[in-house]
């Protein structure tokens, strides 16, 4: 991982996260092992709904669209991410459905010039008393609308 100052790069849909790689993320080589890339997706992902009202604390989910279960994770790896720092993560939604969602992502250098990973992965809310997707809530479809991008919202 390069040395370069923490600079966000200026997108035109979607946000950037910066996240902390720690020691434990790195496999024997000292590169973030690709099992971790979906818990560091995720280090990204909450404190963006976390700041706007969903999150977990000591008295359960605030919304009931936490409870969702992820359909698919899928992901390129274009370069390793070298030893513990901070990266980026640039996500959005590519789709918001009735019950669903596709996020896309890429894994981005401090300096936001190299893209270490993309990817996708996408999600389903469920019904906690029959595990079969429900409708989110009209909290959620808001803040997922200023995840889309520009093209996507209608």
């Amino acid at each position: 991982m390069t040395q370069a100052a923490l600079v966000e790069p200026a997108v035109d849909h979607g946000h950037v996260e910066p996240i902390a790689i720690y020691f434990d993320d790195l496999d024997a080589m000292g590169i973030v092992h690709n099992a971790r890339y979906a818990v560091l997706l995720e280090r990204a992902v909450t404190p963006y709904w976390t700041a706007r009202g969903h999150y977990f604390d000591h008295n359960g989910p605030s919304t009931p669209d936490l409870f969702h279960a992820v359909r698919e994770f899928a992901i390129t790896y274009h370069r390793p991410i070298r030893g513990a720092g901070q990266v980026l993560v640039h996500f959005w939604l590519d789709k918001l459905g009735e019950t669903s969602a596709q996020y896309r992502f890429r894994f981005l250098s401090r300096d936001g010039a190299t893209c270490y990973a993309e990817g996708r992965r996408a999600i389903v809310r469920l019904d906690p008393a029959t595990l079969r997707p429900t409708p989110w809530t009209e909290s959620a479809r808001e803040v997922a609308t200023s995840l889309l991008k520009p093209e996507e919202v209608a």
